[in-house]
């Protein structure tokens, strides 16, 4: 294992890479350092094990599944299975939907399939780190946008207009943007939303009629699908995923 640190970086959070090719690491070092982050890295899952069921204070994991010695869904199950909330961002070349079901039903936070761009990795990393500071500590009024979403009023309005939401539709907007900028797979959301004999074709009737009511066209910016995997919500002022 290497550990890298940087001085000079001008924000608190530390990123763990971990990747067995060593012009991969290289490759994410020097995107992450562009914009201040502080870089350890790791070659194997054992030793990115290590470094997070350790003492060490890691802010983001970026992980690749295939790995030696123990693979990269074995690494988030362990974490996972630890307690540790900390965000994992997963790369990887297996671009096969069941890998990535996979990976964020063991407790991943998003996916990115190689090769990337480092726009579309800057953001999906921002993404992770401000799901964090959610869960840290949850904004009783969540905006994105021109949406404001007031979970103790239970209260959505769009540029300022009430919008008027059925209980599931508002309870599967709560559950997306208390998750923002994480994919949400299907079995996610019909285990916290849903019981019995519901299945994939629930989410998509209630996804679509949230996006008809947060305007439309635009409101799938909102709420982006994940090809066969499931949803995620960004804000679409922030968030810019193009390579």
């Amino acid at each position: 294992m290497e550990d890298r640190k940087d001085n000079k970086t001008s924000l608190s959070n530390r990123v763990l890479v971990v990747d067995d090719e060593p012009a991969m690491r290289r490759l994410l070092r020097t995107i992450l350092l562009t914009q201040g982050y502080e870089i350890t890295e790791a070659s194997s899952g054992s030793a990115a094990l290590q470094v997070i069921l350790g003492r060490e204070t890691i802010d983001l994991l970026v992980l690749d599944l295939a790995l030696p010695e123990i693979d990269g869904l074995e690494v988030i199950r362990q974490i996972r299975g630890s307690g540790s909330a900390v965000p994992i961002l997963v790369l990887s070349n297996r671009s096969d939907e069941n890998s990535k079901v996979a990976a964020l039903d063991f407790g991943a936070d998003d996916y990115v399939t190689k090769p990337f761009g480092a726009r579309e990795l800057l953001a999906r990393v921002r993404a992770a780190l401000r799901h964090r500071l959610q869960v840290a500590g949850e904004r009783p009024v969540f905006k994105a946008g021109d949406l404001s979403v007031d979970h103790v009023r239970r209260i959505v309005s769009l540029a300022g207009q009430e919008i008027k939401l059925t209980p599931k539709e508002y309870a599967l907007l709560s559950l997306l943007v208390s998750n923002a900028g994480k994919v949400l797979t299907h079995k996610f959301i019909l285990e916290n939303l849903w019981s019995g004999e519901a299945d994939a074709q629930y989410v998509r009737i209630y996804i679509r009629s949230l996006r008809q009511k947060l305007g439309g066209e635009a409101g799938s910016s909102y709420i982006l699908t994940e090809q066969g995997v499931g949803y995620r919500f960004i804000d679409p002022t922030e968030m810019t995923l193009q390579s």
